[in-house]
C-alpha cells in the first residue's frame, strides 16, 4: 500500500482519500487536489469534519512548520474548490459528448444502462428525482447495467457554467475517461460533504418495486 498519513487520525491511507496541503508564498495552507505542487506536505483525510478538525488543534501550523494564516476560512475554501473541479469535469466530460441532459435522454440513457452516474440540481423536484430513481432501478432488476451513483451537489447555475445552458436540472455520466474523471471529482466533493448518494434503503426498496416488470 502505497499509503500517506493523515495529521489528525495518524492512519496510513490511500493518497486518493487523502486532501494535500503546501505552503504558499503568504504563509497559508494551499490544498494541492492534483498532488503535484512543490514543497514540505501535509496530508488530511478528505472530509470536510476532519479538516476543521486539523484547524481547531492547528495541525496544519505544526506540519507546515508555520504561523498560518486564514485557516479559520479553508474548510469553506476547500469546499468551493472542489465545486469548482467538480464543474470543470463535467465541462470536459460535456465536451467529450459523455453526458447527457434534459429528462427524457438521461432517462434513456438510465434505462439503457449506458450511464454510471446521474447527477442533480439541488433544486430539481422531487417528482423529477422519482421518475429517474425508478428508472435508474429498473437497469438493475433487468440487467442492463449495475448500480448508478446519483450525486445531488451542485445548483442549477453550477451545472448550466458547466454546460452552457442555464436549465439543466438533471444528467448522466456515460462511459469514457471524461465520465469517469467527473464520477471522481463528484465522490471527492460528496465524501468532503459527508453526504450519501442521494437515496436510503426504504427508497430504493420502494423504486426497485415500482420499477420491477
Amino acid at each position: 500500500m502505497n499509503g500517506r498519513m493523515c495529521i489528525v487520525s495518524r492512519h496510513s491511507m490511500e493518497p486518493e482519500a487523502l486532501i494535500r496541503f503546501v505552503l504558499g508564498p503568504e504563509r497559508q495552507a494551499v490544498p494541492d487536489l492534483k498532488r503535484k505542487l512543490p514543497g514540505r506536505g501535509a496530508h488530511i483525510e478528505g472530509r470536510r469534519s476532519v479538516v476543521e478538525e486539523a484547524v481547531r488543534r492547528r495541525l496544519l501550523q505544526r506540519a507546515l512548520r508555520s504561523d498560518l494564516s486564514g485557516t479559520e476560512r479553508l474548510a469553506d475554501e476547500l469546499d468551493a474548490l472542489l465545486v469548482r473541479s467538480a464543474v470543470g469535469a463535467l465541462a470536459m466530460a460535456r465536451k467529450a459528448g459523455q453526458v447527457v441532459t434534459g429528462s427524457a435522454k438521461v432517462e434513456a440513457a438510465l434505462r439503457a444502462g449506458g450511464a454510471i452516474g446521474l447527477v442533480h440540481a439541488r433544486e430539481a423536484a422531487e417528482d423529477g428525482i422519482r421518475k429517474l430513481g425508478q428508472a435508474r432501478h429498473a437497469a438493475t432488476v433487468t440487467g442492463q447495467g449495475g448500480v448508478v451513483p446519483t450525486y445531488r451537489l451542485l445548483g442549477t447555475n453550477e451545472l448550466g457554467l458547466a454546460m452552457g445552458d442555464g436549465n439543466v436540472v438533471h444528467a448522466a455520466i456515460l462511459t469514457g475517461s471524461a465520465g469517469s474523471a467527473l464520477l471522481k471529482r463528484l465522490e471527492a466533493l460528496q465524501t468532503y460533504r459527508g453526504e450519501s448518494h442521494g437515496s436510503n434503503d426504504a427508497n430504493d426498496q420502494r423504486d426497485l418495486h415500482e420499477a420491477a416488470p
